[in-house]
């Protein structure tokens, strides 16, 4: 009879946040996710079908969050507003630090990189919509501005300090 696990799924998920945390991308595999789950390679695809699609699924999931909670900043303040987004995207990428900055990690990603990008900018952008008005090419632009510098570790006065000339 098969052993049943209670929340297996997540088990698995914050198994391989943690594996990769510690030992980066590359030494991350199924197989190292399943022994500390304490079950076999073939459960772990059950729920996913691929190491990369596991790690979407708990980058997924914490984007939504990320995102709820951008949704949430008051944008009277425009400075104050787009700190907040900032700050909210640092936090982000200094939780997935290990993929971000990871060459294997981006090498395995870049098939798909500018669809999910587009995708991204797209969703920050109706972030920002509050502070940009009707002016989508605004809001679309800001938000790759943000995004990138951001990723880059950009300090958000220089970030503004550039950005504020388009506000006027």
């Amino acid at each position: 009879m098969p052993k049943i696990i209670a929340n297996l799924r997540e088990k698995i998920l914050a198994e391989a946040r943690r594996q990769i945390e510690e030992q980066g991308y590359g030494a991350t595999t199924i197989r190292s996710i399943a022994s500390a789950c304490g079950v076999g390679v073939g459960t772990v695809y059950n729920y996913f079908e691929s190491k990369d699609m596991l790690i979407a699924s708990f980058m997924v999931d914490d984007w939504r969050r990320c995102l709820d909670r951008m949704k949430t900043f008051p944008s009277e303040d425009r400075r104050a507003f787009l700190k907040n987004v900032n700050e909210c995207l640092k936090d982000f990428i200094e939780t997935h630090k290990a993929l971000f900055y990871d060459a294997g990690a981006a090498g395995s990603f870049r098939s798909g990189y500018a669809e999910r990008h587009k995708m991204l900018r797209q969703q920050v952008a109706g972030v920002l919509a509050p502070v940009c008005g009707d002016d989508v090419f605004l809001a679309e632009f800001t938000a790759e501005a943000i995004l990138c510098w951001t990723v880059e570790q950009k300090d958000f006065g220089e970030q503004y300090r550039i950005l504020g000339r388009l506000f006027g």
